[in-house]
């Protein structure tokens, strides 16, 4: 499944969810608008159409910013031919997924020499991520949006997926965020953190910092750094033994940015009372 294809698929399996996001004033009842548009069909397995009681939803995700017909060319094709066959109010938004500095990810109208039509768009690089990351529908698009550090926010998503109760949903979502994140991740980075068994180690071991059990921390702590760095020296090893609750929590945080296990022993040589 296409990254674009794959995002169509949430929007219409969670319609209620993409409308709340898109259009956060209108509160009201959303079905999926499954027909063909008058005059010639034209290409539409990335677009999706919600319909609310008074308005459509337009959705177009993109991956890549060049298309034939050009982006803006064909959403004023889509709003005319809407407009036409069912003449209520239409909100039309292109959602970019992966970071571009394409001059078309930043345009918001068509303009031809006498015609002008706006519409909106969304660059997830752009967005705050809390907002995905508090919505299982919106979960899987969360490695695409703004951070500081793209594998602790890797981390975050595989935690908060291994915390869906239910195991159906929680395999859907976790299949559909491995395709996104592979806009963003090396595959082996995004299968480390993505293995169901991973994801449930990680809530456990937030459970536990959160209980201040020390103990239990670094026992989980350490299998999530040997399963990262291979073996390690018992040297170092002992440094992470005895490192307090809130070092070792600041531990978990740091370590997914390290790419070695020297920049573990560096982060260690930094703390107080650990040399």
């Amino acid at each position: 499944m296409s990254y674009d294809n794959t995002a169509k698929y949430l929007a219409e399996l969670y319609p209620a969810e993409f409308a709340k996001w898109l259009l956060p004033d209108k509160n009201t009842e959303v079905t999926v608008l499954k027909t063909e548009l008058s005059i010639e069909p034209i290409r539409a397995d990335y677009v999706t159409f919600l319909q609310t009681s008074s308005r459509i939803l337009h959705i177009e995700f993109q991956t890549l910013p060049k298309s034939n017909p050009p982006i803006p060319l064909r959403v004023l094709d889509y709003y005319v031919r809407l407009k036409r066959q069912y003449n209520i109010p239409v909100t039309q938004v292109v959602i970019f997924l992966q970071q571009s500095s394409d001059p078309i990810a930043f345009t918001e109208e068509y303009t031809d020499e006498f015609t002008s039509h706006r519409y909106q768009v969304i660059r997830l690089w752009e967005q705050d991520s809390a907002l995905f990351l508090d919505n299982p529908a919106l979960l899987p698009l969360a490695p695409l949006t703004r951070t500081d550090s793209p594998a602790a926010l890797l981390s975050q998503v595989a935690q908060n997926i291994a915390r869906i109760p239910d195991k159906d949903e929680r395999q859907n979502i976790a299949g559909c965020t491995e395709i996104f994140a592979g806009l963003r991740f090396e595959k082996d980075l995004i299968r480390q953190f993505l293995r169901e068994d991973i994801m449930q180690e990680s809530v456990i071991y937030q459970d536990i910092l959160q209980k201040g059990e020390q103990r239990e921390a670094f026992r989980f702590l350490n299998r999530l750094l040997s399963r990262r760095f291979g073996e390690i020296e018992p040297s170092i090893i002992e440094r992470v033994r005895v490192l307090p609750v809130d070092q070792l929590e600041a531990l978990g945080e740091a370590f997914l940015d390290f790419v070695s296990a020297d920049e573990l022993l560096n982060w260690l040589d930094q703390q107080p009372n650990n040399h």
